[in-house]
């Protein structure tokens, strides 16, 4: 996942998840003297949850000692997640949200010069994901979904999830016992999501079946090759708004921002 001369851009939420990788990749850093690491923090825009992240971010990265870098939905698209929600729109808060998110960090990963960007996706977060694009309907994006994601083609930066086998519960306790800081208040739209649902079964199936979620992640592991070896990958061209690499006319953000004001 990591060369000792990368310059890392960490997707920094102010939760357990993402302050403990910062903290380990803290450690990792400081033995590589050529490598650098930075903190991205993004404001949805979300009123009464947002601001104490994003100051327990701040809070960490000013003890470690590490650059942080906050960008804004209202700086860069125009709007807020709470805009959003108040809108005419035909789909929950997260679906607008994950895309926006991915772009912002994208955005300032590329601001800072970065060449790798990390994210704090643990074992559940990914199992959880197999299963909801399995629901939709789409499991070709098992492939854009792998703990490694390099783009050979050079329009995306290397993507890594150092969590990615690593349950949540695991991490949690890591938290507690660096005394970590950390928001545990969960999102206000998150409960229109159909991920709360599959975490539920997730976590009542591998209570009954124990090691069902790594059982669920090596099947995905095992699919991800097959689609790879059969060729799985899309042509990419630019957003005719944005001029972000998209398969199709206009990136997804950019339908999505629209079709929400619509």
């Amino acid at each position: 996942m990591l060369a000792h001369d990368d310059h890392i851009a960490l997707a920094l939420s102010g939760g357990k998840d993402s302050l403990s990788l910062l903290n380990i990749l803290v450690k990792l850093e400081r033995r590589f003297p050529q490598s650098r690491l930075t903190a991205i923090c993004v404001d949805e825009g979300i009123e009464g949850y947002r601001d104490e992240a994003l100051f327990l971010a701040a809070k960490e990265c000013t003890r470690l000692g590490i650059e942080q870098v906050t960008v804004s939905y209202k700086d860069l698209f125009g709007t807020t997640t709470d805009e959003i929600v108040k809108s005419n729109s035909d789909k929950t808060p997260c679906a607008y949200c994950g895309v926006l998110r991915r772009k912002a960090i994208n955005k300032a990963a590329s601001m800072v010069g970065a060449t790798k960007i990390a994210t704090a996706h643990n074992l559940d977060d990914e199992v959880q994901t197999v299963l909801l694009n399995i629901l939709h309907g789409d499991p070709a994006r098992l492939v854009r979904s792998a703990p490694v994601l390099r783009d050979m083609r050079g329009r995306f930066l290397t993507r890594i999830k150092p969590f990615y086998d690593t349950p949540e519960k695991e991490i949690a306790l890591y938290a507690y016992l660096s005394g970590l800081e950390f928001q545990s208040l969960a999102c206000p739209h998150s409960g229109e999501a159909l991920r709360n649902d599959i975490r539920a079964f997730l976590n009542q199936m591998d209570q009954k079946h124990a090691g069902t979620k790594f059982t669920l992640q090596g099947s995905a592991e095992r699919l991800r090759e097959l689609l790879t070896e059969n060729g799985h990958d899309v042509e990419l061209n630019d957003c005719e708004k944005c001029g972000d690499p998209t398969p199709h006319r206009f990136c997804e953000a950019c339908i999505m921002l629209e079709t929400a004001f619509a």
